[in-house]
C-alpha cells in the first residue's frame, strides 16, 4: 500500500469533518470515523476514534512497518488529544486475524469506554471477533431511534453488544428486548446497560438464536422439523411498537440461514408481523454494498404486503458525514418502514 500522500489525505478528511466533529463533541460523542479510505483516497484502510482509542484497520493488504509509522505520525501531528493507537489487519477468518493480532500489547487488549450522545459504551481494540463493539456507521440509525423511542416497546434483533437497545432504553423506551445467540457479546451489552444505569426491569437480554424468537413472537412456527429437535426458549406471540432489525450479511444455525443477499424477506416477514399495526415501525439495515437500495425496498414492500401488513411509509436514513459516499450509495442501508 502506497501511503506517500497519506498526510495530505488525512488533512483533507479532517477538514471535511470539522463541522460534524464540533457537533458530535457538543452532544457528548467521541466515537467516529476519522478516515474512510474507500471514499477518501486509500481503499482498504479505515481509521476510527473510540474515546482514547484510535483504531486503524486494513481489509486488503496489510501495512508495512514504515507505512504504519507514517500513519501514526500523521495522526499524532493532527490530533491534539492523547490517544492509544492500535492497528489491526483483518485476515480471512476470525481465528487467523486473532492469531495475527494476539501479541503482548496490554493497550490493545484493554477494555476502554467511548461515548455517543453522552452514553458510555465499552470498546476493546482486539477480541475474539472481527468487528468493533460499536458500529460507527449505524450512529444515524441510533440517532433516529433516540428521537422516537420514548414510551415505546422495542425489540432489538441481532443485538450484538446491545448498543441500539441501550440508546432506546436511555431515551425512555418502556421496555427493550435484546436478542442474540452470542453470549459474550450480550455480556458486553449487559455491562453497557450497567454503565448507563439502565433499569434491569426495562432491559431484557435474551441469549437465543433470533430466528425462533422472532418467528414465535410473530405467531409463526419456530423452524423446520430438524430445528425443532433443538431446545429453544418459548415465547407467546406479541407485538412491539418498534423492531430494530440489524442482521449480519450471512450466518447459519440450526434454525436456518441468515442470508441478507438472497433472502432478506424471510427475516422481514416475522419482523413486520411482530410490530403493532397502524403505526408500528421496523428499522431494517442491510450492510452489503452490492445490494441496490431501491430493489431491496421493493422486495420488502412486497414481503410486507404478502404478510398482510402493507407498508404505509418508507424513510431512508443516510450514514453521517464521517462515512462519506460521494456517489450517494453508501454500503450501509438503513430504512424505516411504517406499517
Amino acid at each position: 500500500m502506497n501511503t506517500g500522500s497519506f498526510p495530505s489525505l488525512l488533512d483533507q478528511a479532517l477538514q471535511r469533518r470539522y463541522a460534524l466533529l464540533e457537533s458530535l463533541h457538543a452532544e457528548g460523542t467521541d466515537a467516529y470515523r476519522l478516515f474512510h479510505g474507500i471514499s477518501e483516497g486509500r481503499p482498504g484502510l479505515t481509521i476510527d476514534r473510540y474515546g482514547v482509542l484510535i483504531l486503524a484497520q486494513t481489509f486488503r493488504d496489510s501495512l508495512a512497518p514504515d507505512e504504519l509509522d507514517e500513519i501514526e505520525y500523521s495522526l499524532r501531528e493532527k490530533i491534539s488529544h492523547p490517544f492509544v493507537f492500535v492497528y489491526n489487519h483483518r485476515g480471512k477468518s476470525v481465528s487467523q486475524s486473532f492469531d495475527e493480532w494476539h501479541r503482548p500489547n496490554p493497550e490493545a487488549m484493554a477494555e476502554l469506554t467511548c461515548r455517543e450522545f453522552g452514553l458510555e459504551f465499552l470498546i476493546r481494540a482486539r477480541h475474539q471477533g472481527l468487528d468493533p463493539w460499536l458500529f460507527l456507521d449505524l450512529r444515524a440509525g441510533r440517532r433516529f431511534l433516540r428521537g422516537i423511542a420514548k414510551g415505546l416497546g422495542v425489540l432489538n434483533l441481532f443485538s450484538y453488544t446491545c448498543t441500539a437497545g441501550i440508546c432506546a432504553a436511555a431515551s425512555g423506551a418502556s421496555e427493550v428486548w435484546n436478542v442474540d445467540f452470542a453470549s459474550s457479546y450480550l455480556e458486553t451489552g449487559r455491562k453497557n446497560a450497567l454503565l448507563n444505569r439502565i433499569p434491569e426491569e426495562r432491559f431484557r437480554i435474551i441469549d437465543e438464536d433470533c430466528l425462533p424468537v422472532m418467528r414465535q413472537l410473530a405467531g409463526l412456527p419456530a423452524g423446520g422439523s430438524r430445528a425443532m429437535k433443538r431446545e429453544f426458549q418459548k415465547f407467546d406471540p406479541r407485538q412491539f411498537d418498534l423492531v430494530f432489525l440489524d442482521p449480519p450479511p450471512w450466518s447459519k444455525g440450526p434454525f436456518g440461514a441468515v442470508d441478507v443477499a438472497g433472502d432478506y424477506p424471510s427475516l422481514f416477514k416475522p419482523a413486520v408481523l411482530a410490530v403493532k399495526p397502524s403505526g408500528g415501525r421496523v428499522i431494517a439495515t442491510n450492510h452489503l454494498p452490492s445490494i441496490d437500495l431501491d430493489s431491496w425496498i421493493d422486495a420488502l414492500n412486497r414481503s410486507a404486503a404478502k404478510a398482510g401488513r402493507p407498508i404505509r411509509s418508507v424513510q431512508t436514513i443516510m450514514p453521517e458525514s464521517d462515512f462519506p459516499s460521494f456517489d450517494g450509495r453508501p454500503p450501509l442501508k438503513i430504512v424505516v418502514f411504517e406499517v
